[in-house]
C-alpha cells in the first residue's frame, strides 16, 4: 500500500470510528467512556519494572490482550511526534524512526489550540502497517514502558477498537459496551482499584 493510500485509510476509518475524538489517547477514555477499560501493566498497580521478570509480566499482558482483540492479519501503528510548527517534521525524532520505520503522516493536531501564541505545540501523527504475532510489538511497547514514547495508538487495520498502551498499563476501546465488559471481566485482576478504573 502506497503511503499516501494508507494515510488517507487511517484518516478515513478514525472519522468513520471515532469521530467524537482527535486522535489524542488520553482524551478518548472521556469521549467513550462506556466502551473504555483500563489495565494495569503489573500487579498491585506499580507503574515501572524494576527487572527482567517484571518487564516480562508487562509485555505478557500487553500480548495477551491484543491477542485476544483478533487484530487480524495486520495492525495499524500510531505514533506521535511533535513540535512547534504545524507542518510536519522533515526528520522523525530518532526513537520514533527507530520503532516505527514505516511511519507515514496521516494527520497534525493541537492539543492544547488555547496555549499561548509562543507555545503553541502540534502533534503529528504518523501511522504504519505491521503484520501482527505476539511479540512483534515488543520493542515499542518496551519504550513506552519506560516512558520514552507517548500517545502510541495500537488498531485494526479497521480501527474498530483501540489500544494505548502508556507507562503503566493500557487503555482499550472497544466496538461496544458489552465488548468491553466481556474484555474487563475476563481479567479482574488486572484492574485498578480506583472508583473511577484510573
Amino acid at each position: 500500500m502506497a503511503a499516501s493510500e494508507l494515510a488517507d485509510t487511517v484518516r478515513a476509518a478514525w472519522q468513520r470510528r471515532w469521530p467524537e475524538c482527535p486522535a489524542i489517547a488520553y482524551q478518548l477514555r472521556g469521549c467513550y467512556p462506556e466502551r473504555w477499560v483500563r489495565f494495569h501493566s503489573l500487579p498491585g498497580s506499580k507503574r515501572y519494572a524494576d527487572d527482567a521478570s517484571e518487564y516480562a509480566t508487562i509485555l505478557d499482558r500487553h500480548n495477551t490482550v491484543l491477542t485476544e482483540l483478533s487484530p487480524g492479519v495486520s495492525l495499524i501503528i500510531i505514533t506521535c511526534d511533535w513540535t512547534g510548527q504545524n507542518d510536519p517534521p522533515v526528520q522523525r525524532a530518532p526513537l520514533q524512526a527507530k520503532l516505527d520505520p514505516g511511519g507515514v503522516h496521516w494527520s497534525t493536531i493541537q492539543p492544547d489550540p488555547d496555549d499561548e501564541a509562543d507555545f503553541q505545540v502540534y502533534w503529528h501523527l504518523f501511522a504504519s502497517r505491521r503484520t501482527w504475532r505476539p511479540g512483534i510489538l515488543d520493542d515499542l511497547l518496551r519504550a513506552v514502558a519506560d516512558d520514552e514514547l507517548s500517545n502510541v495508538i495500537v488498531g485494526p487495520s479497521d480501527l474498530r477498537w483501540l489500544y494505548h498502551p502508556y507507562d503503566g498499563g493500557a487503555d482499550v476501546l472497544l466496538p461496544s459496551r458489552a465488548a468491553r465488559d466481556e474484555l474487563r471481566n475476563r481479567h479482574r485482576e488486572w484492574l485498578s482499584g480506583h472508583p473511577a478504573g484510573l
